[in-house]
């Protein structure tokens, strides 16, 4: 499939480097890519409102370590469904709103969708299973355990037990 060129019409070179800055830290400040890119501060500053109005830039994040965190629990959970109109995205929303689920994939082939969750215990990945399970149109579920990790996840803290993001805020 080739990729669509109307989808980056409106973005140059400048804005791929500034990209390529912003994306290897999120936290670099505008003095900062000005200064790596021979242009005014200003200039960034109006790139960079750009790329985030046409939504290139989604927004800032933090990359957290998840085992900083104790989420060492990673599962990918083939999810076969029932094809009803619709299914597609009311399955892949409702499953998408588990806490502990990170990401998910519409599939085409053997299987519906592809789930990737992370939890610190068993206790939540049994929880996780058992919400997917019972959402309606769900028929079976299968689930491989990651033993070692070569990609790691966004937005991990908001899959801390919450006695853990207790611990963390008392301490």
């Amino acid at each position: 499939m080739s990729p669509n060129p109307a989808a980056y019409d409106d973005l140059d070179e400048m804005d791929l480097k500034i990209l390529e800055l912003v994306e290897a830290d999120f936290d670099v400040s505008l003095e900062t890519v000005a200064a790596k890119l021979d242009l005014s501060k200003s200039a960034v500053h109006y790139r960079v409102k750009k790329l985030k109005e046409r939504g290139v830039i989604r927004g800032v994040t933090a990359d957290v370590d998840p085992l900083k965190l104790g989420l060492e629990m990673v599962a990918v959970t083939d999810i076969s469904v029932t094809h009803e109109a619709g299914y597609s995205e009311n399955i892949g929303e409702e499953v998408l709103s588990i806490p502990g689920v990170e990401e998910v994939y519409y599939t085409m082939g053997d299987i519906d969708f592809v789930a990737i969750s992370r939890v610190q215990t068993r206790d939540q990945m049994n929880n996780l299973i058992e919400r997917i399970v019972a959402i309606d149109g769900v028929n079976e579920t299968a689930s491989k355990f990651v033993m070692e990790e070569f990609h790691e996840g966004r937005n991990v803290s908001a899959n801390l037990t919450h006695d853990a993001h207790e611990s963390i805020v008392d301490s």
